[in-house]
């Protein structure tokens, strides 16, 4: 079997992973940040088991994506410019700014996230680095042209929802507040919603098996837990806004 051959079972592996993962968190939410609880297992400061297990998607794809073949071609750079832009800022930026105290993450959940960012840095970097064909031409083309304005404007949405989040936290005030402004008046989860349109432009601007897996995993994950976020605050506030949805404007 050769490694291109690995890389599609792998890839089609994630891709069918997403459906029991899907299924397994509308059942239980994930217990970290404000869905935090007790039962699962040794736990670590949440900065910690954050940076631990985000940290592959940012080293190991540097790393896997300079031995390929086609690393120093202008299409892939600029491919790679575009995953580490996103994941220096989440495997190192976001954890330090992470309110400071004693909130703490089950070692159980670092460590499936960490194996996911393996095997994913593995797809995504060997893909456009070695296997993918990108050409000068490629930064024309629709998929390429429509992927990088998805990505871009995903990114842009998760950062602004991110900063919002954080000028909520006042010192000496309560742990969580109700978000307000720009998209938070249309969805309670306007980071999940910008992390998804990212990866799914990442998955049209690669035209990738290996970026649809990604993608469609993302939103296995996120979809979710977004909805366990409504949940949430319409538990604890009872004056959140009735038409707020959970991640996707007048939808979901």
């Amino acid at each position: 079997m050769t490694e291109l051959q690995v890389h599609r079972d792998l890839a089609l592996a994630v891709l069918a992973l997403s459906v029991p993962v899907f299924a397994a968190l509308m059942w239980t939410t994930a217990p970290y940040g404000r869905h935090a609880r007790a039962g699962w297992g040794p736990t670590l400061p949440a900065r910690v088991g954050w940076i631990v297990m985000e940290c592959p998607a940012a080293l190991l794809f540097a790393a896997i994506y300079c031995i390929g073949d086609q690393a120093s071609d202008a299409v892939p750079l600029t491919l790679l410019l575009m995953w580490e832009f996103h994941y220096v800022n989440r495997a190192f930026v976001y954890p330090l700014r992470m309110r400071p105290g004693g909130r703490r993450m089950p070692v159980t959940i670092v460590a499936l996230a960490f194996l996911f960012n393996v095997a994913n840095a593995y797809l995504n970097a060997r893909w456009i680095a070695q296997f993918g064909a990108y050409p000068l031409a490629w930064f024309g083309s629709p998929a390429f042209v429509a992927g990088t304005v998805m990505f871009v404007g995903g990114v842009a949405i998760n950062r602004w929802a991110d900063a919002r989040l954080r000028a909520l936290r006042v010192p000496g005030g309560p742990c969580y507040s109700i978000p307000d402004g720009g998209l938070f008046r249309r969805v309670s989860c306007p980071n999940y919603l910008g992390e998804m349109l990212a990866w799914a432009g990442w998955a049209l601007a690669t035209w990738s098996l290996a970026g649809l897996a990604f993608a469609v995993f993302t939103a296995a994950n996120l979809l979710p837990r977004a909805l366990a976020h409504h949940r949430w605050y319409r538990r604890s506030f009872p004056d959140y806004p009735a038409g707020r949805r959970a991640v996707i404007p007048f939808l979901l």
